[in-house]
């Protein structure tokens, strides 16, 4: 079973989206599981004291290395890996949640406040993941995003799992457009190849979709995907008719 664990000081956030529709059915099916693991319990002093003011000054508060190294040595970490959730992190992607998503699950520390004390990162060999160029409030929506993005990956999870291959960034391009009925919508029809029944057509549609889409609104993921696909750019306008 793939389970994934959440440090936190906010375990009232669990389960969130990770609790509804597909998840929660592999959940109960005992396909993945997840804890919460309160920091404040390994708290300091009468307060349960978590954090500290920054060295050498500044705003804010860190978490205190000691709390935060006693709270993940609390938890059966073999094999899995440690991430911290940073926006200073690798950015998060499709392919590292395919890695993720083999192994027997993950350990997520979801920061507060100005950040986590470098000494504990370094020492328990945290990786820091981003999920985006933006800074949220704490770890924990970013947390359930990419655990999302994991568990859905695991054998059983996705009703369609032929489905999963055809995705956004699995192949390094963003998906095709999609229709479905009605075949004509407020003077819009649904483009006359993918009522064809022609497969082969549809797939030169698709695959010339997802090449158009993905030039005009990530040209950085058309750039490397054309490096090793010897791609030129699309032609734009057909692909949406």
């Amino acid at each position: 079973m793939f389970k994934a664990s959440f440090i936190t000081l906010c375990p009232e956030a669990f389960p969130g989206p990770l609790g509804v529709s597909i998840l929660e059915r592999a959940r109960r099916e005992g396909i993945w599981d997840y804890e919460t693991v309160q920091l404040r319990d390994f708290g300091l002093g009468k307060h349960k004291n978590v954090d500290a003011p920054p060295a050498g000054g500044g705003a804010g508060m860190v978490l205190r290395p000691d709390v935060t190294a006693a709270a993940l040595d609390s938890i059966d970490t073999a094999g899995k890996p440690l991430i911290y959730l940073s926006p200073r992190g690798e950015p998060f992607s499709q392919k590292l949640a395919r890695e993720l998503s083999i192994g027997p699950g993950m350990v997520m520390m979801c920061g507060r406040f100005e950040g986590l004390d470098e000494r504990v990162i370094r020492a328990r060999g945290l990786k820091e993941v981003s999920i985006g160029d933006f800074v949220l409030a704490g770890g924990e929506v970013a947390a359930m995003a990419m655990t999302e993005a994991v568990v859905r990956l695991l054998p059983g999870v996705a009703g369609n799992e032929a489905s999963l291959d055809e995705e956004s960034f699995e192949t390094g391009l963003l998906e095709h457009d999609q229709y479905t009925l009605p075949r004509e919508w407020e003077g819009h029809p649904t483009p006359e190849v993918l009522l064809s029944g022609d497969h082969k057509r549809i797939q030169e549609w698709r695959f010339n979709s997802a090449k158009s889409l993905t030039f005009e609104r990530r040209p950085d993921l058309y750039a490397a995907y054309s490096k090793t696909n010897e791609l030129q750019p699309p032609e734009t306008g057909d692909e949406h008719d």
